[in-house]
Order: structure tokens, then sequence, then C-alpha cells
């Protein structure tokens, strides 16, 4: 189980010190997940990001990044990393590594504009696009393939038979003709900054990042930004992708896969809650915290298959 690091003044300076950043005017802790402990850092002239990471390795932390710089160099907007004066990605606090990033101007919105979605599809695509990088994991660390962990601590629950399930039927939709590419695998709207104009909204934290699925990653910006009150907005989710496929155009597969994918996705977040809340960092507040994940799962394949392809505005299957 992690512990979050809970920093001095004495400690924020000293961490801080490897990257050259010593006049601190300020800094406070930041909201977030278990797996890091983020603050915000105020000097004269820059903000920062600094994150300890909770759970991640060094070697991860170097990569993670090595795939920031890489998406710079690419274009695509995100936090920038900031490297130590010796040039390396990471430092080390205590044993675990330290990242800063640039601070970005913005903030969290739930309930995202038609125009942030279709600009965010956009992005998706745009994202898609570029070629992964070889460090990137082929799987993912709450995916289908890590489903069998819950029969460590759940094992014959009704949950884990659920979630088998889900695994079963997905399975059935993976073929060869579902392309792969590099994914943020995370795309909730706690995870994108918007700018107080409103116009622009901007994909964060790439903790998550794999080549995989890219259908999955559509499906997974469809439950992360396209749900309000726990009910799945197909509204919403025909704006997403429409912007999508303004630069790429979803294949046969994909338009049969996008249904099943979407409810996977709800199904690997709701297995990630129930597995850190329940085991790995038990939290008894916080224990039926995958339930709304599963039952948006339930929700989404409860939608009759073509009525969920005509809202989105896809081509006929038939």
């Amino acid at each position: 189980m992690s512990a979050l690091s809970n920093l001095s003044n004495e400690d924020i300076h000293t961490v801080l010190a490897p990257f050259g950043i010593d006049t601190i005017e300020s800094f406070s802790l930041l909201s977030g997940g278990s797996e890091n402990t983020n603050y915000k850092v105020v000097c004269p002239k820059h903000r920062y990001v600094l994150t300890i990471c909770e759970q991640k390795s060094q070697q991860k932390g170097v990569e993670l990044v090595q795939l920031l710089d890489f998406l710079k160099a690419n274009n695509f907007a995100s936090s920038q990393a900031i490297r130590t004066l010796s040039g390396k990605e990471t430092s080390v606090w205590q044993e675990k590594a330290v990242i800063v990033k640039t601070f970005i101007d913005g903030e969290i919105v739930a309930d995202l504009s038609d125009d942030l979605l279709n600009n965010l599809g956009t992005q998706l695509a745009d994202l898609h696009q570029l070629q992964a990088p070889s460090y990137l994991p082929d799987t993912l660390s709450y995916g289908l393939e890590k489903f069998d962990e819950i029969a460590v601590y759940a094992a014959g629950s009704e949950f884990h038979r659920w979630l088998l399930d889900i695994r079963r039927h997905t399975d059935n939709y993976i073929d060869t003709n579902l392309p792969k590419a590099l994914i943020h695998s995370d795309v909730f709207y706690n995870n994108i900054i918007v700018d107080a104009a409103k116009n622009q909204a901007t994909i964060m934290d790439f903790e998550e990042a794999s080549y995989y699925y890219r259908i999955f990653d559509i499906g997974m910006i469809i439950i992360g930004t396209c749900c309000l009150n726990n009910q799945l907005n197909m509204h919403k989710a025909r704006s997403i992708i429409a912007g999508y496929q303004q630069k790429l155009t979803l294949n046969h597969s994909e338009i049969k896969a996008l249904q099943v994918f979407t409810s996977y996705a709800a199904a690997a977040t709701a297995f990630w809650r129930h597995q850190n809340y329940n085991y790995t960092n038990f939290d008894p507040t916080m224990t039926d915290h995958y339930l709304a994940m599963q039952l948006l799962g339930q929700q989404v394949m409860a939608i009759p298959c073509a009525d969920f392809i005509k809202q989105l505005a896809l081509p006929n299957l038939d």
C-alpha cells in the first residue's frame, strides 16, 4: 500500500533543488489519485507541478518524461516536463521518482461544451496518428489482461464474475482489423484543463499511455467526458465522434466494436476503483466507488446496437 508524501517547506526546497528551482513563493497540495502526490509550486516567474511517484518505478518516471518530450516535439499540447540541471528526466526523493512539469492555467469542467468535445475528438485522432514510442506497454495496467488479479482478494464475487463476462464478450470483438496506436487510455474530464475563455481544452496526465486499441481510447473518452449524473449522454458522445472523424475514419471493425469497448472502458475503470479502494489502498469510505462505473457499463450495453451506432451518426453496419 502506498502513502502520500507530506512535504514540509524544507522538503519542497530539497526536492526541487536538482531542477534549479530555489525561489519558492508558495506551494499547495493538489487533489489527485493515490498513485502520486502532486503539489502546485508558485515561483516569481513560473508555476510548476511537482509529482512524487508513489507507485511508479524510476524507469517508468523517466519514460513518462520522455513521452511528454515526444508529444511536445510532435506539437501535441500537454504538460511540459522540466529536466534537472544535469539534464536528467527525474530526480529521487526517499527512493521515489520525482517529476516536475509546467503548470497549465485553467480549470476542470465536468460538463464540457459540444465545441470542446468536438475539439477533444480531433486531438485524440491527432494523438492516434503519432508513431508510438517503443517503450510504451502494449497492455493496460487495468485492462482485461489484468482482470484475474481480483481473484487474489475477491475470487468468485459478483463483480469478479461480471468482469470475466466483460472480458469474454470483448474478446469476441478483437481482430486483426482493430488498429492499435499511442493511446492516452484515461481521458476523463478531470484529466482535462479548460482555459478561462472555455475555448481550448488540454489533455493532461499521460501516466497510463500505452500502445493499444485506439477504439478503447474512444470508448474511454466517451465514458470520461460524456456522462452526467452517471448517465451516458449520446449527444455529447456524437460530438466526440464527429471531431475524431474529421481526422481519422473508423473502420468497420471499430464501428462494430465501439459499443463493446465503451462498456469495456467503464469496466476497466470500475476494476481499477475496486482494486485500489478495496485492496491496494484500502479506503472504507470508497469501497463502493466502483459501482457507478459498473452500472454505466451495464447501461451502455443495454442500448440496442443499431440505436447506439445511429445516435453517434456512424454508418449502419448492415
